[in-house]
């Protein structure tokens, strides 16, 4: 099928270098520095983008600082949730052209890429509920002096925040952490993947044009190391909000010590899926390749260990080998794609490493584990799925962040449960089974953040979001979110 046609306001969009943006102004790099950004598809560069560094970022934290203790502050509740739903206003009359850019700059099909600028747009929306919401309370103490006291509580924003979003997302990972940045009434830096920033600028555009005041929301696009690290440790951020890696999740957490800033973090994950023997069969097997294969397995919640019951585990391997066969890799702009490229050249690199070395080290391949060899450019890679009998092999032990399952067949319930729990991670779990006890009784000894029961990979902004263990610190999304980016004063009033 041919591919779609690219919208005339995205190729226009793409024309024009992209810049920093501080203080409600665009502006190149104080460097003068750009760096291209590539099609993982075709490999081609599709745009240049300002290279921000430390002097950029100083500049965009003054900028926050700037507003958060003058404009910013004075903008009622109200008048904050209005801005949030003129923002999700223009993102829904811009899904198509959103939609485009993340499929350019990522890879991923323009169906999925269309899902996500929607999600973003119910994000906003969400959020934009909260500012009016957010209250103190009174409290009855009882002061050994017994002179009569009031106290009462009130919940302020934390200030200035970094963020910092990773590439697999690239649109609905920004408004997670905007949306309450700015219900809360904070400033934001944001520092968007430089291999994913210009869905990231067009963002920004459209939140000037939704009438925030200049300061609240800027934008530094850039490398990690230049950009990414002295946001982290910038004495004037107040709290620092990170997707990625758990390698560079400690990172963060080491620069944030300088000024105790508050930090939240989510982070990688090898999350356990479960088939029970009573599960419905066909519907389990395509859960577990859906929660694999989605969006080409760069997803942090991927259900990377599948935990088969013995009973129904050759069953479950000829399904599984059917939905893989059944993809159809091509660039994401051809809607007959249903599994676009990696991301770049290293991370194919990284997860065709671990193919090799899954074999190597006693694995069986049971499909895939190749480049496709009728598409001779772009990063792309095979669905693939392997037997562990012994699991020990790094593919199901460690986070590949790629489309590769690998199975493991089990026959005791509690020994199960232990070996799930087994990993450092605990982001998210999810079970098969038609047995409301066992359903209730695994959730609740499953060790991660978020446990699906005859599903995979739900998510809502009402529903706080976050991991165990070294999968991150804190939640997003829901009440819990809100409470992350406010601090909360007591005030006694002396009335003897």
């Amino acid at each position: 099928m041919k591919s779609i046609e690219v919208l005339a306001s995205v190729t226009d969009f793409l024309s024009r270098p992209a810049r920093l943006f501080i203080g409600g102004a665009w502006q190149e790099a104080a460097s003068g520095r750009s760096f291209a950004v590539e099609n993982p598809a075709t490999e081609n560069p599709l745009a240049e983008v300002a290279q921000g560094a430390a002097a950029d970022v100083d500049a965009a934290v003054a900028a926050a600082r700037a507003a958060f203790e003058g404009p910013w502050r004075q903008v009622s509740p109200a008048r904050r949730g209005q801005l949030l739903l003129a923002l999700a206003d223009l993102l829904e009359q811009h899904v198509e052209e959103l939609a485009q850019l993340i499929t350019l700059e990522n890879g991923k099909p323009i169906a999925n890429a269309r899902g996500e600028a929607a999600s973003a747009v119910n994000i906003l929306r969400y959020f934009a509920g909260w500012p009016t919401k957010i209250e103190g309370s009174t409290l009855p103490v009882s002061p050994a002096s017994g002179v009569p006291m009031l106290n009462y509580t009130l919940r302020e924003p934390v200030g200035v925040c970094a963020l910092i979003v990773p590439w697999n997302f690239p649109l609905t990972m920004c408004v997670w952490k905007l949306g309450p940045v700015l219900a809360t009434g904070c400033t934001a830096v944001l520092k968007p993947a430089e291999q994913t920033p210009l869905v990231a600028v067009r963002l920004v555009q459209l939140i000037e044009a939704a009438g925030f005041p200049p300061g609240v929301v800027n934008l530094i696009t850039g490398l990690g190391a230049e950009t990414g690290a002295p946001l982290a440790q910038h004495a004037d951020v107040d709290k620092i909000a990170f997707t990625g890696s758990t390698q560079v999740g400690r990172l963060i957490a080491q620069a944030a010590t300088g000024n105790m800033k508050k930090v939240s973090l989510e982070l990688g994950g090898k999350s356990p899926n479960i088939i029970l023997p009573d599960a419905d069969i066909v519907r389990a097997a395509k859960g577990a390749a859906d929660g694999i294969f989605y969006n080409q397995g760069q997803v942090c919640t991927a259900g990377s260990r599948l935990y088969v019951h013995a009973s129904v585990l050759d069953q479950v391997l000829e399904e599984l080998q059917r939905h893989a066969a059944a993809h159809v890799l091509g660039p994401g702009l051809d809607p007959s794609s249903s599994m676009g490229p990696l991301v770049s050249a290293r991370q194919l690199e990284t997860v065709s490493g671990y193919l090799q070395r899954g074999l190597e080290q006693g694995a069986e391949l049971i499909c895939g584990g190749a480049r496709p060899e009728h598409l001779q450019r772009g990063h792309f890679i095979e669905p693939s799925v392997f037997y562990d009998r012994a699991e020990r092999a790094c593919v199901a032990r460690e986070e590949i962040f790629g489309p590769v399952l690998t199975v493991m067949s089990w026959s005791d319930i509690d020994e199960l449960v232990l070996r799930a729990n087994d990993s450092p991670y605990g982001l998210a779990a999810g079970l098969w089974t038609r047995d409301l006890r066992s359903a209730h009784r695994v959730a609740a000894q499953l060790k991660a953040g978020s446990v699906w029961i005859n599903c995979w990979n739900v998510v809502d902004p009402a529903s706080p979001f976050g991991g165990y263990k070294q999968s991150g610190w804190g939640r997003e999304m829901g009440k819990n979110v809100i409470d992350a980016y406010t601090e909360t004063k007591s005030v006694f009033v002396d009335l003897g």
